[in-house]
């Protein structure tokens, strides 16, 4: 099944820390390239979570996000206080208390006082194992909607091949009336010369002409094309590369085509060819 490099997922789940959500975003990109953004709680994980994106993803721009939302209440549960401080502060602001009428103390201004308030100690394997399961949930999302996009590109590049392989067979069809048009116009301009023919001159002349516009090898390659493609797509494998080197390789023979063309018909086809093609290389662009 191919995969698009298109795609958005997120996930939630409960951590020692606090409420942690992850956003994956990806677009299509030559090679893979990891851009994560996550709280500095989590930086020492950074290097865990290029490793589980790289596991699970071959190519595409990803943009991950991490954010930690702390839900920590005052009873014992992730915040703290030192209470031993705070008396110590108490006093402290009583004293001065009498010295300058005027000042008052508020409770929210000793909270911001260093050490007052403390952060409870999270478990640093809790907090990896935590980030990786919300990583996993997110990367499995995003895994299907690729897949679900995949498909669609899938169906779009098969109408197209069918589309090609149906000109091949016109094509073919084409070449002995298009043979035959070409003696008899020889037969024509060479009846024309006032000077006799030499023994065996048509016949030199129509295979020199035949061998410059015999189209049967590029023909045979372009049903190999076709038939490769199609055998590619149903890789459970990233594809992306392969058919964007057949896509290279479709466009030569669909050039070399229109460059051999003496024929109206054989010439729109080989621009038919060109734009299906270009339709091709528009979505394979898109595939992992």
């Amino acid at each position: 099944m191919i995969r698009s490099m298109t795609a958005y997922a997120s996930a939630e789940t409960a951590s020692p820390a606090g409420n942690l959500a992850c956003e994956l975003r990806t677009v299509n990109h030559r090679y893979l390239e990891i851009s994560p953004r996550m709280p500095d709680e989590l930086r020492a994980h950074e290097g865990t979570l290029r490793e589980r994106i790289a596991a699970r993803l071959s190519r595409g721009k990803v943009d991950a996000t991490v954010r930690l939302r702390s839900e920590a209440r005052l009873a014992g549960d992730g915040l703290q206080l030192d209470s031993v401080l705070l008396a110590h502060l108490e006093e402290l602001a009583n004293g001065l208390g009498n010295r300058f009428p005027g000042m008052t103390t508020q409770f929210t201004e000793l909270l911001r006082f260093p050490g007052v308030l403390q952060q409870a100690d999270v478990d640093p394997e809790a907090m990896q194992a935590a980030l990786l399961q919300v990583l996993d949930e997110a990367l499995d999302a995003l895994t299907a909607t690729r897949e679900r996009e995949g498909d669609k590109l899938g169906q779009i590049i098969a109408g197209r091949l069918d589309a090609i392989e149906t000109i091949v067979v016109d094509v073919r069809q084409w070449v002995p009336e298009i043979r035959a048009a070409l003696r008899a116009r020889l037969e024509a301009r060479l009846a024309d010369m006032r000077q006799p023919m030499e023994p065996g001159r048509l016949e030199q002349e129509l295979v020199l002409q035949v061998t410059r516009i015999d189209v049967d090898e590029e023909l045979d390659r372009l049903a190999t094309h076709v038939a490769e493609a199609r055998r590619v797509l149903k890789l459970a494998e990233p594809v992306g590369r392969r058919l964007d080197f057949l896509m290279q390789e479709f466009n030569r023979e669909a050039n070399t085509l229109g460059s051999k063309s003496v024929d109206a018909r054989t010439t729109n086809a080989a621009v038919e060819l060109k734009v299906l093609i270009e339709q091709m290389r528009e979505q394979v662009q898109n595939i992992e």
